[in-house]
C-alpha cells in the first residue's frame, strides 16, 4: 500500500480519506507474508495498520512534546505559537500528532486568539480519536464559552459544536442556549448555526419545540446575519416537516430588512420568500415594487433570486414576466462575460432557457456570444448553441462567418459542434449554409467531412430543395470518411439519391469489397438497405454487387442482426420487385411534422420554478434522475465513511454492462449508489446476523478480482475485501443497501477442488422479496463475468 494511502487512513474522524483498494492476501509493501482471509471473518483496517510500519517520525512527536513543555518557550509568546503551528502543519500532512494532546489542551489557556484558534483546530481533530482525553477538551471549551471576550466565546462555541463524538450533545446544549441570548452578535450568529449542528447530532430524535420557537423569535434580531442564520438553521431542523414556514408577518419583516442585509443574505431571503403567496393583487404589486431595485443589483445571485421571485409571483401576469426578463437582460449579459467560468456557464444555460419563451430576445447582442480562443470547451459549446437561436435576417451573415471560422478549430469536438450549428441554421437559411458546408468538404479533413455529410443527410430530408446541391458536392468525399456515423450518412445519401449521383454504384462497390473488414454492424445494415434501393433505380450496375453482399451477409456474417437483414431482403426479392419497391420506396414522411425542427415556444410559467436552479445546467431529465438519487440517499443508514473502494479502468465491455443493468429479475430492487461501508462495521454486523440465503453454483476457472469488482460497482454493490487470484479457498465479502435501508452482506466462497462457488447472504431486515431481487442481481453479475451453469 502506498504511503499516501496509509496517511489517509490515519486521518481524524470527520475527514474524508483517500480511496484505498484492499485486496486480501495480495502482497503489498510493508505487509510481508500476508495471511489468507480466514473462513467466517473479515480483514479490517486496524489489522492492516498493525502490520504496517509507522511512516511518521516518533522523534518529531517527542521533540514537539518537549518543546511544548519547555517553560522558556511557554514564556515566549511567539516561540510558543510557532511550536503549535508546527504541530498543526504535521497534522495536516497526515502525521499522527495525538501524542501531544495533553500539552495542546494546556496551550489553550491563553489570551492569544490566534493560538486559541490553532489549539481548537487540533482539539476538534483528535478529540473523537481520544475519548478518554476528550472530556478535557470539552471542559476547556465550556470554560472558554464564558470568557469575557466575545471572540473567544464565539470561537469556543463554534469549535465545541464541530465535535463529532457520541455523548457530546449534553455538554453543548447549555452553551448553545446561552449563546442565543448573548449580548454579542458574533456569539449569537455562532449559536444559531450551532442549533442546527446540535440537531444533527441527535439524529432522528424529535424536534425541540422550545428551540424552534427561540429561533423564530430571533428572526427579529437586530443583527442581519443572525436573521439569515436563523432561516438556515430552521430549514435544517425542520427539514422533515417541510422546512421553515414563511407567513405574512415574517415575510413583511424580511422584506423590510432586505436593505440591511449583505448580498449573500439578500439572495438567501429571496429564496425563502418564494414560499409566501400574497393574499391580494395590491400586496403582490407592493412586494414587486419593493424588490424592483434588486433586479439591477451588482450581485448576480441577488439578480437571479429576484428574477425568479418576480416570475413566480407574477405567474398570472405574463406581461409583467416579459418586462422582468427584458430588465434583467443586462445583468445576464454581464454574467455571460464574467471572468468566472462557472458563473459564465450557468448564465449561458439560463440565457438558453429564456430563449425558449422569448426567441431572439438577445439577438441585438449576438456578438456577446462570439467565442474567445482562451475560453474552455464547455463555454464555447454553450455559446454556439445560443448563437443558433439568435440568427435573424440582419445578423445571419456575421453569425455564419463566425461559425465558419470555428469549423477549423484545433479542437475536433468544437469544430464538429460548429458544423452542426450551421446545419441547424440551414433549416431557415438553406442556400448560404449549403454553400459553406460545401466549401468545408473541400478541406478534405476527416472529422470535418464526417460531420458535414451527417448534416447533409438531415438537411435533404427537411429541405428537399437543397438535394441537387448536396448531390453535386458528395463525389470524392468518401475517401475522407472513416467514422461509423459518417459512413452511415454517406451510404444513406447514396442509396436514397443515388440516381442523381453518377458514381454512387462505384462508391457502394468499394464498401461491398471491404465489407469483411468493416467493424461496425450498423454500417453493414445501412449498406444492405442502400444497395437495395439503388438496385431499384440502377439495376444493371448494382445486380452483381448486391448478390455478393447478400451472399456474404447470409453465409459468412457473424452478427445476427446483419444476417437477419440479409435474409429478409433475399426473401423479399424472391417475392417480387414490386413488393420491394412498395416497402423500400414508400412515401417519405412529411417534413412539416417537425421531427428535426426546433421546439415551439414555451410559456414562462413552464420553467419559472426551474430558474436559478441546477435544472438549466443539467437539463430537466438529468436533474430528475439526480433528485431521485438524493431522495434515495435519505434512506441510507448512518454508516462510517472512513474507508472507500476505488476502482479504475474499463474492465468489462459495454455489452456486459447493459446485460447487468437490464436484468429483468432486479427491476423491483433499487440499490443505493456509492455505499461506503467500513470493514470494521461490516465485520461487526456480519457476526451479529444469521445467514438468510445460501446457494451453490458450479464454477470453472479462476476469478479475476478486478473484473468482478467493476461489474459489482456497476450494480451498486460494494466490495469490502477480496482474495487475490489463485488463492485457495478464494473469498470475497460484499455489501449493498436498497432504497428502504435494508442492508445486504454477502460472502462468496470458491472451492476449486469442488468446482463450485457458494454464496451466503445476510440481511439487516428479514424481507423475502428484496432478498430474491438481490440474489438475482448477484446471479446476473457472476453469470456475466464467469461461467455459471445452473
Amino acid at each position: 500500500m502506498p504511503n499516501w494511502a496509509y496517511r489517509s487512513l490515519r486521518r481524524s474522524a470527520g475527514q474524508r480519506s483517500a480511496p484505498v483498494t484492499v485486496t486480501v492476501g495480495a502482497p503489498t509493501s510493508g505487509l510481508e507474508g500476508a495471511h489468507e482471509l480466514p473462513h467466517g471473518s473479515v480483514e479490517t483496517v486496524p489489522w492492516l495498520l498493525a502490520k504496517m510500519p509507522y511512516l511518521g517520525s516518533e522523534d518529531v512527536v517527542k521533540e514537539l512534546k518537549k518543546a511544548l513543555c519547555n517553560p522558556h518557550i511557554q514564556t515566549d509568546r511567539l516561540r510558543y505559537r510557532n511550536v503549535i503551528q508546527r504541530v498543526i502543519r504535521h497534522m495536516t500532512q497526515g502525521l499522527d500528532m495525538s501524542g501531544v494532546f495533553m500539552e495542546m489542551v494546556k496551550a489553550s489557556a491563553t489570551v492569544d486568539i490566534v493560538q486559541k484558534k490553532l489549539v481548537y483546530l487540533y482539539m476538534g481533530t483528535y478529540a473523537p480519536l481520544k475519548p478518554d482525553l476528550a472530556l478535557l477538551a470539552i471542559n476547556t471549551l465550556c470554560k472558554d464559552c464564558s470568557d469575557p471576550n466575545p471572540m473567544v466565546r464565539g470561537l469556543a462555541l463554534r469549535s465545541m459544536c464541530s465535535l463529532r463524538m457520541p455523548g457530546v450533545q449534553e455538554y453543548i446544549q447549555q452553551p448553545v442556549l446561552n449563546g442565543l441570548r448573548d449580548k454579542a452578535s458574533y456569539v449569537r450568529r455562532v449559536a444559531v448555526l450551532g442549533c442546527a449542528k446540535m440537531h444533527n447530532l441527535h439524529g432522528d430524535s424529535e424536534v425541540d419545540g422550545a428551540l424552534v420557537n427561540e429561533l423564530y423569535s430571533l428572526l427579529r434580531d437586530q443583527d442581519p446575519i443572525v436573521v439569515v442564520n436563523c432561516l438556515r438553521s430552521l430549514e435544517e431542523i425542520l427539514k422533515q416537516e417541510g422546512g421553515v414556514v414563511i407567513n405574512k408577518p415574517i415575510a413583511h419583516h424580511l422584506l423590510n430588512r432586505m436593505s440591511k442585509l449583505d448580498q449573500w443574505g439578500q439572495a438567501e431571503v429571496l429564496h425563502f420568500l418564494l414560499r409566501y403567496q400574497p393574499r391580494s393583487e395590491e400586496e403582490l404589486f407592493d412586494i414587486l415594487n419593493l424588490l424592483d431595485s434588486y433586479l439591477k443589483s451588482s450581485s448576480t445571485g441577488v439578480v437571479m433570486g429576484a428574477t425568479k421571485l418576480f416570475l413566480i409571483l407574477a405567474k398570472k401576469f405574463p406581461h409583467v414576466q416579459t418586462d422582468v426578463l427584458v430588465r434583467v437582460k443586462g445583468p445576464l449579459l454581464a454574467a455571460c462575460s464574467s471572468e468566472s467560468r462557472e458563473l459564465c456557464f450557468a448564465a449561458l444555460c439560463h440565457v438558453r432557457q429564456v430563449l425558449h419563451s422569448l426567441p431572439g430576445h438577445f439577438s441585438s447582442h449576438y456578438k456577446k456570444f462570439f467565442c474567445s480562443y482562451s475560453e474552455p470547451h464547455y463555454i464555447k459549446l454553450q455559446k454556439v448553441e445560443v448563437l443558433c437561436e439568435l440568427v435573424n435576417d440582419e445578423n445571419v451573415q456575421q453569425v455564419l462567418e463566425e461559425l465558419q471560422g470555428y469549423c477549423t478549430d484545433v479542437s475536433a469536438d468544437f469544430a464538429q459542434a460548429a458544423i452542426f450549428a450551421i446545419g441547424s441554421i440551414a433549416k431557415t437559411y438553406t442556400e448560404q449554409c449549403v454553400q459553406i458546408l460545401t466549401e468545408l468538404l473541400g478541406l478534405r479533413q476527416e472529422h470535418i467531412t464526417t460531420v458535414v455529410v451527417q448534416t447533409f443527410r438531415d438537411l435533404v430530408w427537411l429541405c428537399p430543395q437543397c438535394t441537387e446541391a448536396v448531390c453535386q458536392a458528395l463525389p470524392g468525399c468518401e475517401e475522407n470518411i472513416q467514422d461509423s456515423e459518417g459512413k452511415q450518412a454517406l451510404i444513406w445519401l447514396l442509396g436514397v439519391h443515388g440516381e442523381k449521383i453518377p458514381n454512387a454504384p462505384y462508391v457502394l462497390e468499394d464498401f461491398v469489397e471491404n465489407v469483411k473488414s468493416e467493424t461496425f454492424p450498423a454500417v453493414k445494415m445501412e449498406l444492405l438497405t442502400a444497395l437495395m434501393r439503388l438496385f431499384l433505380s440502377r439495376p444493371a450496375e448494382c445486380q452483381d454487387m448486391l448478390g455478393r453482399l447478400l451472399h456474404y451477409c447470409i453465409e459468412e456474417e457473424k452478427d445476427m442482426a446483419v444476417r437477419d437483414r440479409g435474409l429478409f431482403y433475399y426473401r423479399l426479392l424472391l417475392v417480387g420487385i414490386d413488393e420491394v419497391k412498395q416497402i423500400l420506396c414508400s412515401p417519405k414522411s412529411d417534413p412539416s411534422l417537425g421531427l428535426l425542427e426546433d421546439q415551439p415556444e414555451r410559456p414562462v410559467n413552464s420553467w419559472a420554478s426551474d430558474f436559478n436552479t441546477l435544472v438549466p445546467v443539467y437539463g430537466k431529465a438529468h436533474w430528475a434522475t439526480i433528485s431521485k438519487s438524493q431522495k434515495v440517499e435519505r434512506h441510507r443508514l448512518e454508516l462510517p465513511t472512513n474507508t472507500s473502494l476505488a476502482i479504475s479502468g474499463q474492465l468489462i465491455s459495454e455489452e456486459n454492462k447493459e446485460g447487468i443493468q437490464e436484468s429483468p429479475d432486479s427491476e423491483a430492487l433499487m440499490l443505493v449508489p456509492n455505499l461506503q461501508l467500513t470493514a470494521e462495521y461490516f465485520e461487526k454486523t456480519w457476526l451479529s446476523l444469521k445467514v438468510t440465503h445460501q446457494q451453490v453454483f458450479p464454477w470453472q476457472g479462476e476469478v479475476q478480482p478486478d473484473t468482478l469488482q467493476m461489474a459489482l460497482k456497476v450494480v451498486n454493490v460494494q466490495t469490502i475485501a477480496m482474495s487475490r487470484t489463485g488463492a485457495q479457498p478464494w473469498k470475497a465479502y460484499l455489501s449493498a443497501q436498497d432504497d428502504t435501508g435494508c442492508l445486504f452482506l454477502t460472502e462468496l466462497l470458491l472451492k476449486p477442488e469442488n468446482s463450485e462457488m457458494q454464496i451466503s447472504v445476510k440481511q439487516s431486515e428479514a424481507r423475502t422479496d428484496t432478498l430474491h431481487g438481490f440474489v438475482s442481481v448477484l446471479e446476473t453479475v457472476i453469470g456475466t463475468i464467469g461461467d455459471i451453469k445452473s
